[in-house]
């Protein structure tokens, strides 16, 4: 009996070894990876529906931390945090953070994802209003209008007619953002207070989310402006810069892998690679590769694995967008399977996981050699423009009309 007890407590810590929370854009280490094993193979009609609800507008993800997952929408002309209890869908609350964009060549709602740290929610309007927010029900501890407390630049950027869609970052006690005005365009916050603890720069902001990465040993957030990129520490000092095109819009964050820098935008811009280096107290990054107006991420994050790039390569190709695999170092395309549009890609269990923008699910090989799926689904309708999520054995995905819950535990 003992050794049948022991085995049973064995295959359970088994199971839940790698299951992990999803805490914010891009995952627990803002990367779109996360550890956690999930079924391979899927029955013809998808993973199991856990629950399905229909949600107001908006293009962030899901975050999921401990028995709840955080949302941003549209509703009532407001954008509006909501918590959803993991199990259920049900709403636990609800809290207005201020008016939302309705813009028809885009679409309406709030495009940023909510960040979860301790019992705290955070997250960044359309309309740069930076808030933090109790976990446990919704009550608005602080909140900063970059706007009008730091002459937001929402206009003066040329981003202002699609509003601003970076998500909050934490690095240590702070929550860092970029909008602000002149010398106060990259912004840090005490996240338990709100009291503002550095600004600097002049940079022009874009749509991109910024990347908290360590690169050389050394911690630091990589911002894409409309200057290029700028890893800075956590004093708010530039360690160093790598100047890139900005044309109209860049959405897309970069991505990290060792210390080459990846980044790309629409809009005619294209890809392009850098490698970032220390030499005793000097930076430098160096350029690898560009292509002008090829290898685009129009605004879909791609990811990395083993010195390639995976993702939704193109610009405005809805419904027949590639999914793409590119050499880190080179920017040479390793293989392109259309039919996806633009959605968003991770990679769970090794594998990547793909969302397109008619609602399909997709898990396929990160192998450079082939294209090669392992499971599809139909899961969403609506407007799928996000990528999904993957939380404690249990994937979340997001369209413009509702939120679906999928149970993809292996047996």
């Amino acid at each position: 009996m003992q050794a049948s007890w022991s085995l049973a407590l064995l295959a359970l810590a088994a199971g839940t070894l790698h299951a992990a929370d999803w805490p914010q854009y891009r995952g627990p280490n803002s990367d779109g990876v996360s550890s956690e094993t999930i079924l391979t193979t899927w029955p013809a009609d998808g993973p199991a529906v856990v629950w399905k609800t229909k949600m107001g507008e908006g293009f962030g993800a899901v975050s999921v931390a401990g028995q709840h997952a955080y949302v941003f929408a549209e509703r009532g002309g407001d954008e509006v945090a909501i918590a959803l209890a993991v199990a259920t869908g049900k709403e636990a609350w609800a809290t207005p953070l201020g008016k939302t964009i309705f813009e028809k060549s885009g679409g309406n709602g709030p495009r940023s994802t909510p960040t979860v740290d301790g019992d705290h929610v955070y997250l960044f309007g359309t309309y740069l209003r930076l808030s933090s927010l109790s976990a446990k029900d919704g009550h608005v501890e602080w909140s900063h209008d970059l706007g009008t407390e730091y002459d937001g630049q929402l206009k003066t950027s040329g981003i202002g007619n699609w509003g601003n869609s970076m998500s909050p970052v934490i690095e240590g006690d702070l929550v860092i953002v970029a909008g602000g005005g002149n010398g106060q365009a990259l912004m840090a916050f005490n996240k338990l207070t709100g009291k503002l603890v550095w600004k600097s720069q002049d940079d022009k902001i874009t749509h991109a989310t910024a990347v908290p990465t360590t690169i050389a040993d050394e911690k630091q957030v990589i911002f894409f402006t409309q200057s290029g990129l700028a890893g800075v520490d956590a004093k708010g000092d530039v360690l160093w810069r790598a100047k890139f095109p900005w044309s109209t819009s860049t959405a897309a964050s970069p991505v990290v892998e060792g210390n080459v820098v990846y980044c790309s935008a629409g809009y005619g811009v294209g890809g392009g690679a850098f490698t970032v280096a220390k030499q005793g107290d000097s930076w430098k990054a160096t350029p690898l590769w560009r292509t002008a107006n090829d290898n685009i991420n129009h605004w879909s994050t791609p990811v990395s694995k083993d010195g390639y790039v995976y993702g939704l390569f193109g610009f405005k190709e809805f419904k027949t967008e590639p999914l793409k695999c590119v050499d880190i170092n080179t920017g040479k395309v390793m293989w392109s399977e259309s039919g996806f549009g633009q959605g968003g890609t991770i990679i769970v269990g090794g594998n990547l996981l793909v969302q397109g923008d008619q609602g399909q699910l997709v898990l396929a090989k990160a192998a450079p050699d082939k294209y090669t799926e392992l499971a599809r689904a139909q899961v969403l309708s609506g407007k799928c423009w996000t990528m999904p999520v993957v939380a404690n054995g249990h994937i979340f995905c997001r369209s413009t009309k509702e939120i679906v819950c999928l149970d993809v535990r292996p047996k």
